[in-house]
């Protein structure tokens, strides 16, 4: 009988096992997962408070799902007449209020719709940054593209920041469909696999489609900023990369800053099995405060500057289905979170940030910058001019 029961219960831990081998595979968990264990946390021992530099980047498409022109409008007018309401009365530790970076995709140019986000931005509540999507792409044309619309971004819009150094107009980067350097293992939505060079060359200072899982375009790499080196002749060269660290330099060709991802042990399915935390916010995965403090746990920071603690999180801001989350009370309520746990001057303080700002604030780390990085927002990149609708129109 012992012989029996031992078999039965050998019999069920072999398939739990094998399913949950198969899970692990199906939602490509093995690509990061190894990673994941591997790494430990770290763990501020300084004096001072850790300061939380909390990022929100939207791909922000109002064409989604083919969309006609009234939808895209009213998807645009309600994110320009509903966010000032959102963070009414919500601010850091700066006094500034929650920043959203809107990433607007080249290929849903409007220009009435970049003039409201202007606007919107101008009034203190953002700015805006490149994303793209595309597909069975060129080099050529891929550059073609981009220089094109960082052109009408930066020419009739002033919507992005310009290098001090060289005066061109420089930008974030948002890969649509997660497939930076053309990393889909079936070639989907992308073809290049010299993309990363190229949005170097066409003034790109920093990447943050990361992360994508469970997509199969995640990296290795996980929870970390990196500078990432293009091998043209094979695809997702930013797999792996070189740490910013304090004291160090630029190297390779992009600097990828990622957002938290994790296992979500508050989130069990079947009160089993950790769901993934990829810090995306819709209404399916609402921002509750257990998420929040993973986020600020994974401790994606410069290294040698762990009280430095990035937070970028993403969503995709014109679909109907997440809005009522996005604008409305739970969103909100992750504020109320973060103010009041991550910002009580002692043992934490919050800085929202924009896209830039975070880059600005990373590139002051790597300088060994110090205290408090809400000085750095500028650091290495000015604010973009925002020319407000009265002003752009002829």
């Amino acid at each position: 009988m012992m012989a029996i029961l031992f078999g039965l219960v050998l019999a069920a831990l072999l398939l739990a096992a094998g399913a949950l081998a198969l899970l692990v595979r199906r939602r490509n968990m093995h690509q990061w997962l190894p990673a994941y264990l591997r790494r430990r946390r770290p763990r501020h021992r300084g004096e001072g408070p850790v300061h939380v530099l909390f990022c929100f980047v939207d791909h922000f498409e109002p064409r989604w799902g083919g969309a006609d022109l009234e939808t895209e409008r009213a998807r645009v007018a309600r994110w320009c007449r509903d966010y000032p309401r959102l963070v009414e009365g919500h601010r850091d530790a700066d006094g500034r209020p929650p920043q959203h970076t809107f990433f607007y995709p080249e290929e849903e140019y409007r220009r009435e719709h970049l003039e409201a986000l202007v606007d919107l931005c101008a009034a203190g509540y953002g700015e805006i940054e490149v994303h793209l999507h595309h597909d069975d792409d060129t080099a050529e044309n891929l550059r073609r593209t981009l220089n094109g619309f960082v052109e009408v971004l930066d020419t009739e819009h002033g919507a992005l920041t310009r290098d001090p150094a060289t005066g061109h107009p420089v930008y974030a980067f948002i890969h649509g469909n997660w497939c930076l350097d053309n990393s889909r293992a079936d070639g989907r939505w992308c073809g290049v696999n010299n993309e990363i060079a190229i949005l170097r060359e066409t003034g790109c200072y920093a990447d943050l489609t990361l992360p994508s899982a469970p997509s199969d375009t995640q990296t290795a790499q996980i929870n970390s900023i990196y500078y990432a080196t293009d091998d043209p002749h094979r695809p997702k060269s930013h797999d792996r990369g070189e740490p910013v660290r304090v004291g160090g330099r630029a190297s390779g060709d992009l600097m990828i800053i990622q957002g938290p991802l994790g296992l979500a042990w508050h989130d069990r399915k079947w009160g089993l099995i950790p769901r993934i935390e990829n810090a995306d916010l819709r209404r399916a995965f609402p921002p509750t405060p257990a998420r929040v403090d993973q986020w600020v746990r994974e401790g994606v920071h410069v290294e040698g500057r762990p009280e430095w603690v990035v937070v970028k999180v993403h969503t995709h801001g014109t679909q109907e289905g997440d809005m009522d989350t996005l604008l409305g009370a739970p969103v909100a309520a992750m504020f109320d979170h973060l103010e009041r746990a991550y910002n009580d001057g002692e043992r934490y303080r919050l800085h929202y940030v924009t896209a830039r700002e975070c880059y600005n604030i990373i590139k002051a780390a790597e300088a060994g910058e110090s205290g408090d990085p809400g000085g750095y927002r500028d650091y290495r990149l000015p604010p973009p001019t925002m020319r407000k609708t009265e002003e752009a129109r002829p």
